[in-house]
């Protein structure tokens, strides 16, 4: 009697956390593995995740952390003087149009050409639950996506975009690995941008009064601590049991979120880069494993 065994299709993807300015150890990390031509079918990013990562379907190695060096001390890109006079500390008009536009371009033909899949993720203000968008061409409502992902609460205007009011996805969802697991992303690669050990702590009370105008956001970001806790258990299970590979900090990165000097944002980027190498023949494996 003759049998038939089905092949469950292998489909690779990358995710990547947030941070803010930890993001600039995942910029090392992805231009380590462009350099070395590693590819993915998708790619998922929140937050920092999504505006740093999405250079990785643009295929612009080395563009992140370039500008962000380059810029960061221009009050047009962070400053209290932009969010006073904005509402966005990180301003939206530079950032999310001048930039990618003009001193530094997003190369927007290259991202739509690339078969691979790119997804972000932010957070409905209304709901306080994540929403997420492909992005296909790079263009006007794929960057205002990445703004909505990145536009921290309390420090950033919520965005509108496509019938949703929305805030940073790492308020909901700070690591999008389930998500993937749902389209049928089942090899995936994790940067993350917090050492193993790391548990975050109850938000302050304060922040609760600070986001009254948004109750369920409020709501939401008083258990994000238990969900996130939750999500890296998870993550180790899944490390543990070979179905995901995580790239991570050895140790906190000592970075602030909003962190302006270029040889601290430099530090950050090569300990990503260091980490890369030093994982790189595992990763291989890993995805090359049937």
């Amino acid at each position: 009697m003759s049998q038939n065994f089905e092949t469950k299709e292998i489909k690779t993807g990358l995710i990547m956390e947030g941070g803010a300015m930890r993001g600039m150890f995942t910029c090392g990390v992805i231009d380590v593995l462009m350099e070395n031509n590693i590819t993915f079918d998708g790619g998922a990013g929140i937050s920092a995740g999504a505006v740093f990562g999405c250079n990785y379907k643009s295929k612009q190695i080395g563009r992140p952390i370039r500008y962000n060096k380059k810029y960061s001390k221009d009050p047009r890109f962070c400053s209290i003087r932009s969010l006073i006079k904005t509402g966005d500390m990180y301003g939206a008009d530079f950032c999310y149009h001048e930039l990618p536009e003009k001193l530094d371009p997003f190369d927007t033909e290259t991202f739509e050409s690339n078969p691979m899949e790119f997804y972000v993720g932010a957070t409905d203000v209304s709901t306080g639950k994540c929403v997420y968008h492909k992005c296909v061409n790079g263009l006007d409502d794929d960057i205002k996506w990445m703004q909505a992902s990145a536009s921290m609460p309390v420090v950033s205007k919520p965005v509108e975009v496509d019938g949703h009011v929305l805030l940073d996805g790492g308020i909901s969802d700070s690591v999008p690995y389930k998500y993937m697991e749902q389209l049928g992303y089942n090899r995936n690669v994790i940067i993350l941008t917090q050492p193993k050990d790391y548990k975050k702590s109850k938000a302050l009370p304060i922040l609760q009064w600070l986001l009254r105008k948004y109750p369920a956001i409020a709501k939401t970001m008083a258990m994000r601590h238990e969900e996130y806790n939750h999500e890296m258990e998870e993550i180790k299970e899944r490390e543990e049991k070979g179905i995901s590979f995580v790239i991570r900090p050895p140790k906190d990165l000592g970075i602030s979120r909003t962190e302006k000097e270029p040889e601290e944002l430099e530090r950050v980027y090569q300990l990503g880069r260091k980490e890369a190498e030093r994982v790189l023949p595992e990763l291989r494996q890993f995805l090359e494993a049937v």
